[in-house]
Formats: C-alpha cells, structure tokens, sequence
C-alpha cells in the first residue's frame, strides 16, 4: 500500500502542472456559469466545491481514457482512427458510470424524480457530455504531446547511438590506414639505413601511443595534435630529408579549440602519398590556424595516381559530417592544393548537436 501510495502522488507530482491546469480551468468555468445564471456578483461564485467536483469527475475520465490507451493503442505515433475510437468509448463508459452513480445517490436521499425527470436528466447529459469533450481533449492533446516528445528522445537517442558507433567504425579504418604506412616507410628504412630506421621506430613508437591515446575521443585540442604533427613529421624526414617541408603558422587563441583527431596528419600524409618532392626542388606544406586550418601545399604530382583510393580523405569528411554541420574546402590548381578544415569550438558540440 505504501508502495502504491507513493508511485500515486509521484505521478501527481510528475504532472502537477497539467492537473493544476485543469482546476484552475474548471474553477474559472464554474464561475462563469454561476454567473451567467445569476447575473450578480456575490461570495457564492468564488466558492471552490464545484470546480473541485469537475476536478475529481475529470479526473475519473482520464483514467477510464488511460485504461483503453494502455489495451488499445497499438502505434507508436498518433493515429486518428485510435484516438476517436478511445475516446468515444471513453464517454460512453463515464457518462454511464455517471448517471449510475447519480442514480445510487439520488435513490438513497430519495430524489429520483427530481433528479432523473426528463428535463433534468437531458440537461445534465448534455453538461457532461460537452465537459467530457472539453477535458477529454485536454487529455488526449496532453498525452500525445508527452508521448511525441518521448518519442523524439528515443529518436535522437538512437540517432546518437548510430553516429557513435559510426564515428567508431571511421576511426577503426584510420588507425590501421596510419599504422600501415608507417610501417610501409619502416619497411623501406630497414633496407636502406638501419640506424636510421632504429630511429624512426623509436619516434614511432612514441607518436603512436598519442594516436592510442586519443583513438576513444570525437575531438581533441589543436595544441596536442600540433605537438603530436611536428613529432610525426620528425619521421617523414627519416625517410625523405629535406624533400617535404613543414611550416606552422598558428594563432595562440585558435590551438585551445578542437578538432577530430590526427586530422591534420591524414592531411600531411596525402601530400606526401600524392606528391614527387625532391631535396633540390622540395614540396613546401603550410600549416595556417586561425577562424579555420589552412594545409596548403605546392603541387609535383606522382605518375601512378591511380594507386591511390582517397579513403583517408574521405573518412574525414564523415568525421566533420557527424561532428558539425561545417563541411571541409578543397580548392586546387596545377600548382596548389589547398584544405581547409573548420574549426570546432566546443568539445561538446557532438553530443549538444543530437539532443
């Protein structure tokens, strides 16, 4: 019983505005009526045991709607058909349940026929049934409303669910894409410098605990993934020397925001995939960071494109799809090529977006 009591003034509490509503309306009509009939102001009007009786019988109504929602209704949504069939059943059964117990009363204080003659009879149907229609509709408009809005938050729940799980799968594709070419690079070094290559894999080892380190998370801070870009290129000049050069250009304020993790070194490593640079004639990559991330390069394209699928680009383009609505540039002539990734501001604004 407590038990019971409890979940009672819980959903009373969990709907207390909707109720308060409903008294204050029936309070608000019972003064209006007694008014209409009287057509004089006195303390009689004000007196709350009519708008109470409204109250409780409204309250009777809702329930008998509730039980039939709750066996009836089969959709998910808002079903026209459902509604009117609920909520004429409804009536039927309150304005019986009404009249029934009206009658017990009346025939304990022995008031049948003042009570249940035609008129009266007729008069009081017509009160309750357009009362029923008046606070059923509130109900119904109140249920399908909190119904909807639980409905969108499933919606945007679920949404979430398939962005996260989305945005796993892309980061699982990164990571292998990463480590593959470095040790393609590591491959090649082994044969041609062993020290060298000892070198590069000490430096590797070490940038890629950062790209463990960051695997979980959507977005990281643009300080550590420049940090993490000046160490990754230390193992581009293991390989290639002064063939690839690296510029920085950075605005203090624009590094403490965000964006998705190792993207700017997907950018670096596209130049270096799709670009012949030579230590006497070198491609010159720079890196701009201000209201955006400018990676611009000068253009020596390789003869073998066709080798190359474009995925790791892609794959960022997802990223920033599910992350922002901001969509990254691509502009290109036969000397430069240049992306620019936007900047996210808030490390939050991935989960804020789907809620």
């Amino acid at each position: 019983m407590k038990s019971l009591s409890m979940q009672f003034f819980k959903k009373i509490k969990q709907h207390k505005n909707f109720l308060l509503f409903i008294f204050l309306f029936g309070y608000a009509h019972s003064i209006q009526i007694r008014f209409l009939i009287r057509q004089k102001i006195s303390w009689y009007l004000f007196t709350p045991e009519a708008a109470i009786m409204t109250f409780l019988s409204s309250g009777l109504f809702f329930y008998i709607m509730l039980i039939l929602i709750k066996r009836w209704q089969k959709s998910t949504y808002f079903s026209i058909p459902e509604a009117l069939k609920i909520f004429s059943t409804s009536i039927l059964i309150y304005l019986f349940i009404l009249k029934i117990s009206g009658f017990i009363i009346a025939f304990s204080f022995d008031n049948i026929e003042r009570n249940f003659n035609l008129k009266t009879f007729t008069n009081a149907l017509v009160s309750n049934l357009i009362d029923a229609f008046i606070y059923g509709s509130f109900f119904l408009a109140y249920y399908y409303h909190l119904k909807n809005k639980k409905y969108q938050n499933e919606l945007a729940k679920y949404s979430l669910a398939l962005s996260e799980n989305k945005m796993n799968q892309l980061k699982t594709q990164l990571n292998p894409h990463f480590l593959f070419n470095n040790l393609n690079i590591l491959d090649q070094l082994i044969e041609e410098d062993k020290i060298k290559a000892s070198d590069f894999l000490n430096d590797f080892a070490e940038i890629y605990r950062y790209v463990l380190d960051v695997n979980p998370k959507k977005v990281v801070k643009i300080e550590d993934e420049l940090n993490f870009i000046h160490k990754y290129f230390s193992i581009i000049e293991h390989k290639y020397g002064n063939a690839f050069l690296l510029s920085v250009e950075e605005n203090k304020k624009a590094i403490n925001k965000y964006i998705p993790p190792l993207a700017i070194q997907l950018l670096l490593e596209n130049v270096i995939k799709h670009n012949l640079g030579t230590e006497k004639n070198p491609i010159q990559i720079t890196i701009q960071i201000n209201d955006a991330i400018i990676v611009s390069n000068n253009v020596k394209k390789k003869q073998n494109l066709n080798l190359h699928s474009g995925k790791g680009l892609q794959n960022l383009k997802e990223q920033y799809a599910l992350l922002s609505k901001q969509k990254i540039l691509i502009t290109e002539t036969s000397n430069q090529f240049t992306i620019i990734l936007p900047i996210i501001s808030n490390e939050f604004t991935y989960e804020n977006s789907h809620y």
